[in-house]
């Protein structure tokens, strides 16, 4: 814009300013250059000369100054006769196109001449030449180049040149401003005809050639991705397949030239190609091509591509699959085992894992798997039979190793020998580490103490959301090594379980075990708040256990907020295990809210908010309830005191049964009804103080001897089991033919019908209450009869007595009518004789 409107100036200039003449206008001054192009950053010179006749300068002293675009230059004014001339130097024109202009001191100033200087760089030779031949109908040749990196700021003009060396033939093709790429068309080359082709570039500075580069059209030729027709395997031959193939329908007439043919495979359980595709040279469409040195009974995918001497490479042509022939497997089996022992039926329990070790080979589908604890193989030995990578089975403890062995349609590898190792309690692994790499491993550290027997270690790892011990993968590691970086499709926030066991000479060391995440984020729920018990000043929050695949991460803290309504908020940290935390020293309010919160690595998650209420104690209240129960212990008291010291009979005999006494016994009459009746007539006001529960007549079955005088010599065992009459009456409700309770008071013994002693036991009734104030023995003490005083000594009825002598000389008559319950028995003893 400013080089067009300087430009108008100077003609404008010119024709106003101009000398005139009959014949033409000219300009007052004339500028002259070295050159109006010339390279970027170069110096540049101009003389600017004012003619005599100029009207500007005519009469009038000349001064000449230099303007660049805008800018005024310093000039150095040639010395001549009249001053008319200047010169000046630009030391470096750094522009890429301006306008010089001459100007003289006027009143304004006057531009009496000028010239407009461009600047750029020579052309840089193109790169790059390529040029590629389309056997697609038309046939064409495209080349296309680089022109190189620098910018010329000039118009630089591109042409690609042909020569074909056979004809002669030249072949000159302008290309447009821009344009790099360029496509000949089938009349300008032959299919096999040599030819020269390079491209030039030319600009106002200059001029530059590419490398010139010589092919073969159909050598240039990229062709379409060729079809593998069938893969097969090939009879007798393991580990080969023939590949059958040709090329796309447009170019099979290429079928009689001999083609440049690369082959990749992969095996049908993998992700990736062969690292370096197999080259077979020289071959036609006619022909198959033969793979080789594959792994037997494998499932493979193939692909090809073809190329015509050094022609581009074709694309890869599409997948086709084929299955090598079937051989028994080869190799051995890594394994790791667990070993539990059943003390009681004295076996063990074994859990066996196995997997392919890089010497493994299946060569065949359908692997099955046995386990056996003979070497050669047979029925009588086989434990476990699977196709899958685990086992378990149990064997006798004696049992010192197993053979685990591949087997396939074609055969049996050579049995892998497996050595039992029995748990050792021995604690060796500490820290077991576990960092996340990215999604697809997981570095696992550990400490271990030093050992001579170490041999190793064991790396499990299961995810812990399933229960299938298929997928439970292990790595066994050399006794010098720490860590491992295990690899496999780890799932974001799920669990897996990862143990380290270390290996001795003689077993299986106690693992370390830790939960580990490739990646956690927050909980997917936060469990909900339970108020389990609340006091005055403090409440328990209790809750249930976050489900394992809603953790999204190892759990680090559960937080609790809370707070008055609309009052300040308080935290307390909870217990990891427990899942309860009590809140203390609250306020005596009516009302409290809370929440939880669940943190991982990962993130955390606040669960709902639960409101609660304190309880309230008035303090009326509390005073009420202590004197309420001051009152009710005292009366208790009272209560006990009065009973036990009252002497109000009847009350005594509701607590103390009255319990009859032998030593204060008289019988006024002898009736069934009174045998019958156990109980104190409570209706009179003085009770009779004797009544008997009941009388029993025993009779002994043996004589006693001489050595038996004394009936109490024997053992109470004598007349415990003497028959019912000794156990209860049969007159009473109550009775039963053996009663233990039972204890006898007295016993006569008197002559029978053959002078034979009779024992008679009079058993005393069925209450607990002591009979006397001391009962230390079965055996009776001596009677004293405290109801006559016609007795004036101690007679022995009932049995001997150390403190109890009876006095030398004759017995006094007894008088039977003080004694009626013995003067029953005496009738009796008359009745039996």
């Amino acid at each position: 814009m400013i080089s067009t409107s300087v430009s108008v100036i100077v003609v404008l200039v010119a024709f106003v300013n101009g000398a005139k003449n009959e014949d033409d206008i000219q300009p007052c001054a004339k500028v002259q250059t070295s050159s109006s192009v010339v390279p970027l950053g170069s110096p540049v010179t101009a003389t600017c000369v004012i003619r005599d006749d100029c009207p500007l300068v005519v009469g009038q002293a000349v001064h000449i100054t230099w303007r660049l675009g805008n800018r005024f230059l310093p000039s150095s004014p040639v010395v001549n006769e009249n001053g008319r001339i200047s010169e000046v130097v630009i030391p470096s024109f750094n522009r890429t196109r301006e306008f010089l202009t001459c100007c003289v001191q006027a009143s304004p100033l006057q531009v009496v001449g000028g010239v407009e200087i461009r600047a750029g760089y020579p052309p840089e030779a193109p790169q790059n030449l390529s040029c590629q031949t389309n056997l697609t109908t038309p046939n064409t040749l495209t080349c296309s180049w680089d022109p190189g990196q620098q910018e010329t700021h000039l118009r630089t003009k591109y042409s690609l040149h042909t020569e074909i060396w056979d004809s002669n033939e030249n072949h000159t093709y302008e290309l447009q401003p821009g344009v790099h790429r360029y496509t000949i068309p089938r009349s300008g080359f032959g299919l096999f005809s040599d030819m020269e082709i390079y491209m030039k570039a030319v600009n106002e500075l200059g001029e530059a050639t590419s490398a010139p580069i010589i092919l073969e059209p159909v050598g240039a030729a990229k062709f379409d991705p060729p079809t593998i027709l069938k893969m097969e395997t090939v009879p007798k031959r393991y580990g080969c397949l023939k590949l059958s193939w040709s090329l796309s329908e447009h170019q099979s007439w290429m079928f009689v030239f001999h083609l440049n043919l690369e082959v990749r495979l992969m095996t049908a359980d993998s992700s990736q190609w062969n690292e370096q595709p197999i080259l077979v040279n020289r071959v036609k469409t006619t022909r198959s091509v033969d793979q080789c040195r594959l792994l037997h009974g494998t499932q493979y995918l193939a692909q090809i591509r073809v190329r015509y001497q050094q022609s581009p490479w074709s694309e890869w042509s599409s997948s086709h699959s084929g299955v090598t022939l079937d051989s028994a497997p080869t190799g051995r089996l890594d394994s790791w085992m667990r070993v539990s022992g059943d003390h009681m039926n004295k076996q063990l329990n074994i859990l066996l894992f196995w997997k392919p070790s890089k010497q493994f080979r299946a060569n065949g589908k359908n692997v099955s798997y046995i386990v056996s604890v003979k070497k050669l193989p047979g029925e009588n030995g086989k434990v476990c039979s699977t196709m899958g990578n685990y086992c378990t089975f149990q064997l006798p403890v004696k049992t010192k190793k197993v053979y685990l062995s591949a087997v396939n349609a074609a055969g049996k590898s050579p049995p892998t020998e497996v050595r039992i190792c029995p748990p050792r309690a021995r604690p060796v692994i500490s820290d077991v580490t576990v960092i996340p790499q990215d999604d697809r491993s997981l570095l696992v550290q550990w400490r271990s103490q030093l050992s001579s027997s170490l041999t190793g270690f064991v790396v499990e790892w299961r995810p812990l959301l399933q229960t299938d011990l298929s997928f439970t993968q292990f790595e066994l590691i050399d006794r010098n090594q720490t860590f491992l970086v295990i690899t496999g499709s780890f799932e974001p926030y799920k669990p897996y379980g990862i143990s380290v066991y270390p290996r001795f000479k003689d077993g299986i060391g106690l693992p370390q075990t830790v939960n580990a995440y490739s990646r956690q984020k927050a909980p997917s729920m936060v469990p909900k708040l339970k108020i389990e018990k609340i006091w005055k000043s403090h409440v328990e929050l209790t809750w249930d256990e976050i489900p394992l695949d809603q953790r999204n991460g190892i759990i680090q803290k559960f937080t609790v907020f809370y707070c008055v309504r609309k009052g300040p908020i308080n935290v307390e940290n909870a217990d990891l295990e427990k899942r309860r935390v009590i809140l203390r020293d609250l306020n005596n309010v009516l009302l409290y809210e809370a929440f939880m919160m669940v943190s991982t690595f990962g993130g955390s998650l606040n669960g709902s908010t639960i409101e609660f209420q304190m309880k309230s104690f008035d303090a009326v209240a509390v005073v009420a309830i202590v004197t309420v129960s001051v009152v009710g212990l005292l009366l208790m008291v009272v209560f006990i005191v009065m009973t036990c010291f009252s002497n109000n009979k009847r009350l005594k005999r509701r607590f103390w049964p009255a319990v009859p006494d032998p030593a204060n016994s008289s019988i006024k009459r002898w009736t069934s009804g009174s045998t019958q009746d156990s109980h104190l007539a409570l209706d009179n006001e003085e009770p009779n103080p004797m009544y008997l529960s009941h009388l029993s007549f025993l009779d002994l079955p043996v004589k006693l001897t001489k050595g038996d005088d004394d009936p109490w010599s024997s053992s109470a065992e004598n007349t415990s089991d003497l028959g019912e009459s000794i156990c209860g009456s049969p007159f009473t409700p109550d009775y039963s033919g053996s009663n233990s309770d039972s204890v006898p008071y007295a016993t006569v013994v008197f002559s029978g019908p053959c002078n034979s002693p009779t024992a008679h036991v009079y058993l005393r009734s069925e209450s607990t209450q002591p009979l006397l104030e001391a009962e230390e023995s079965f055996s009776p003490k001596c009677y004293h009869n405290m109801a006559t005083d016609r007795m004036q000594s101690e007679q022995c009825f009932f049995g001997p007595s150390h403190d109890c002598v009876p006095e030398k000389g004759a017995d006094p008559a007894i008088v039977w009518d003080d004694f009626p319950f013995l003067r029953a028995l005496s009738l009796n003893d008359t009745q039996n004789v």
